[in-house]
Parts: C-alpha cells; structure tokens; sequence
C-alpha cells in the first residue's frame, strides 16, 4: 500500500486524469451517444490545444490575440485546414472522423500543423510556400515534427470524386480543377500550352478547325 503511495506521487495529477478519461472512453460501446460523447471529449482537447498553441505562439512574437473559429466540419481525406485572413476572423477546421479514429496523434500532430500554418502567413504573408522553411521552423518551435502530409488510415474513409470544369481554346478541350476554375472567376486567364489561346469556360464548338 504504501509503495503504490509512493509511485503515483511521482506521477502528475493531469496525466492520472487524462488516463483515467481515456479508459473510460476506451470502454464505450458502439453506440450513438458513446460515439457522440467520444467526439465531444476529443474535440475540446483539439479545441484547448489550438488556443494554448496560438496564444503561446503569437505571445512569443508579441502579437496581438486575433479572432479564431474553429469548426469540426472537414470532410474526405484532409485532416486540417487553415484559413488566414489579414484582417477578418481566422478559421481551422478539423475532420471529425480523422479526430475520432487518430485521438492522442491527430492533437499532437494536426494541431500544430494547422496553428503553424496561422502564424508563417501572419509572420511571413500569404504568397509563402504553405510548407516551406518559413512553416517548418514554426512547426519546430511548437515541439512538432514538420510533416508535409499526414499518415493516418484513410481506408475506411471514402475518396472524393475530384469535379473537373470544362474550358475550351482554340484547339482542344481542357479540364480545370476547382482552384483553377475559381481564379479564373476571380479575374486570371490561363493560356494552352499548344496553340497559346486564352481558356474558355465551356465545350469547343464541334466542326471548329484545330
């Protein structure tokens, strides 16, 4: 009796409460509302992590506090997204499913990921590499490996069918991904590699000449 005295002495009180939390989780049926309590309990560690992280981090550099949202709505294989804004709320959204089946390592790695991610823009503009040097030195002040891509198990999770938009030249047809698509609404021309025509949203009328 004594001796196990000794040993949790030795131990920190929020360790012994962190396991106690995780075996109560670990004994959790299947059902709906275990399920819902577990996303719960995840999401406010995810949640306490990013503001103890951010805050630390901008403290560091004597930046001011900025507005955050963080939202538990990412879907497919993404595990975090971060979203700067020099002058509105910034945002970081998580994926839920990643959260739940990755626990302990999705806070670890993910968080810092995305929190770094804040600060290289804030610190160093929007135009950076999103992971370049700028980013990898800040994952390294945050205790934190810089991994580019994350490694969880994404088997259970479903791809994403990719939508592609048409565009047209005076040549050929092309397919455009959405990132592209959206610049193009937003004011940018792209030009074919071949015929060096501008892009244009839409099929290529047939019978047109090559």
């Amino acid at each position: 009796m004594l001796k196990m005295r000794a040993s949790l002495e030795i131990v920190p009180p929020e360790l012994v409460a962190r396991v106690a939390q995780r075996a109560v989780f670990s004994s959790m049926g299947t059902s709906t509302a275990d399920a819902k309590a577990l996303d719960l309990f995840l999401q406010a560690q995810a949640t306490t992590k990013t503001r103890d992280l951010l805050s630390r981090a901008l403290s560091e550099r004597g930046l001011a506090a900025r507005q955050l949202e963080i939202r538990f709505d990412l879907k497919g294989q993404a595990a975090g997204q971060a979203r700067f804004s020099p002058s509105g709320p910034w945002v970081i959204r998580y994926n839920p499913v990643l959260l739940r089946e990755n626990g302990d390592s999705f806070i670890a790695e993910t968080v810092p990921h995305e929190v770094a991610h804040l600060i290289a823009f804030l610190c160093h503009g929007p135009r950076i590499r999103p992971h370049g040097p700028e980013w990898r030195a800040i994952m390294e002040q945050l205790g934190a490996a810089p991994e580019r891509c994350h490694r969880y198990d994404l088997s259970r999770i479903p791809r994403r069918a990719r939508r592609v938009f048409i565009y047209h030249c005076g040549c050929s047809e092309h397919q455009l991904t959405g990132i592209r698509h959206r610049r193009v609404l937003a004011g940018q021309t792209y030009l074919c590699r071949r015929c060096a025509g501008p892009l244009r949203p839409g099929r290529r009328a047939r019978g047109a000449p090559d």
